[in-house]
């Protein structure tokens, strides 16, 4: 029904129903806040009258400062409180309130604590000579590295626990291949596989040395730290990679010595730079980790098989769990060198890639008896460890933190020697192969 519009304000609220009623509330409230908006705009002209040695600042609430004292050991902290006595007033509705702020008591410490030990030591002047030398030793500088020490030097340059590992897969890959054994070709290969490994490591670090000074993981490594010149970790990888390449080609065989060279490829041309480019290195670095195997087993027969291409996807299959655990904890030392990584730059992704390939290593399993590669007791007595490694991989794509990523990476370094002593242990003998080839070609022949 229509209502008549009503000139005067004070009426408003009479005339309008609900609406007048929720517009008068907000009316007053605008009123109110605006009357106490003046009054502390009044307080603060009031205050900015008086005198300015009597205001409130900020260094009068920062009641207790740090400072820094420089002693011979390092830098140690002590608390010192204000001497001043401090004290101010705030008016706020005619002056009413008033605040204070009290000096605050001396501290007293205790004897043979840390604060009176900086002090202590605070108070001692430094000799110059002693400065000078400590000066002296925080500045960088080329290390004089004696002959005895060469061999130190190389076997870090060359990662020797990582080219254990790659010649203990290859290794494994020779003893699974179904032929005779034959320990000259086995020392060739090894040897061979060795080499080369440590000459793709020694160019790795040849080409990171800028960004390894800023990873405390490997800012003590012999380039960084200047224990050797460049030149001569290059002319050190050329010795290795020269004669590797060529004991693998001509003391094993050509396919051997190519797969040798071309993992020396992948890994210093291809994932080196990568790193710093995409995520999709760690697949490159999975390849490169998958081919040792495989060198292994076509050293022992000079032909590629799907029993070789098996091997090599346990091992690419494996390292995601293991490279994914050990990067999750390395995450900031990865972010300050400016590496890519999956754990950097795609956490969540990191995390299924290593649950997605810890359980295809129980299906990569079950194709081994398929493959006549092992008998049918592998898929079984692998399963348990395959399930473990995959329950922990599981933990670590639902909670994601150190504790899961490690124990994680630490499953998977027992992990890989038990599955490749396993597939050993089950391989199919070379009888029942041949006896399966002339059954085969006894009934093709029939038929």
């Amino acid at each position: 029904m229509y209502r008549t519009s009503c000139s005067k304000l004070t009426g408003a609220w009479k005339c309008l129903p609900l609406d007048g009623l929720v517009g008068f509330s907000v009316q007053q409230k605008i009123f109110a806040n605006a009357s106490r908006s003046r009054m502390s705009a009044r307080s603060l002209i009031q205050l900015c009258k008086k005198n300015q040695a009597e205001w409130i600042t900020f260094q009068h609430l920062c009641f207790l400062k740090r400072q820094y004292v420089k002693s011979s050991t390092g830098l140690c902290q002590r608390a010192r409180p204000k001497q001043e006595p401090v004290s101010a007033v705030l008016d706020d509705r005619d002056d009413s309130m008033v605040r204070q702020v009290q000096q605050i008591p001396a501290l007293k410490p205790e004897p043979g604590s840390e604060v009176s030990t900086c002090a202590t030591e605070s108070n001692q002047v430094e000799p110059e000579a002693d400065r000078a030398a400590r000066l002296e030793a925080r500045q960088w500088k080329e290390m004089r590295v004696q002959y005895s020490d060469l061999p130190e030097i190389y076997a870090r340059l060359s990662k020797l626990k990582l080219t254990a590992l790659v010649v203990t897969t290859a290794a494994a890959g020779f003893a699974m291949a179904p032929v005779p054994f034959d320990p000259v070709a086995f020392l060739m290969a090894s040897v061979g596989t060795g080499l080369s490994s440590c000459t793709a490591n020694s160019i790795n670090q040849y080409f990171e040395v800028p960004f390894d000074s800023n990873m405390n993981r490997t800012k003590n490594r012999p380039l960084v730290r200047g224990q050797i010149s460049p030149l001569h970790a290059v002319s050190f990888a050329l010795a290795c990679g020269i004669p590797g390449v060529t004991l693998l080609t001509l003391g094993v065989n050509p396919l051997t010595g190519f797969l040798g060279a071309l993992n020396i490829f992948l890994y210093t041309c291809c994932y080196t730079p990568l790193k710093r480019l995409s995520i999709a290195n760690t697949w490159v670095g999975s390849v490169v980790g998958a081919i040792p195997p495989v060198m292994g087993w076509t050293a022992a027969t000079g032909s590629l098989d799907p029993g070789a291409l098996l091997l090599g996807a346990f091992l690419f299959s494996w390292q995601f769990p293991h490279f994914n655990a050990l990067s999750w904890n390395l995450r900031e030392d990865y972010s300050r060198g400016g590496y890519r990584m999956m754990s950097v730059t795609h956490p969540g992704l990191c995390k299924r890639v290593a649950l997605r390939h810890s359980v295809a290593l129980i299906f990569l399993s079950a194709l081994g008896p398929v493959l006549d590669v092992t008998t049918w007791t592998f898929p079984l007595v692998s399963l348990p460890i395959n399930l473990y490694i995959s329950y922990l991989a599981f933990r670590f794509y639902r909670h994601g933190d150190r504790q899961n990523s490690r124990k994680l990476f630490f499953c998977s370094l027992w992990h890989l020697p038990m599955l490749l002593l396993l597939a050993l242990t089950c391989k199919k003998s070379r009888v029942a192969q041949d006896e399966a080839a002339v059954t085969s070609s006894s009934a093709s022949l029939a038929l």
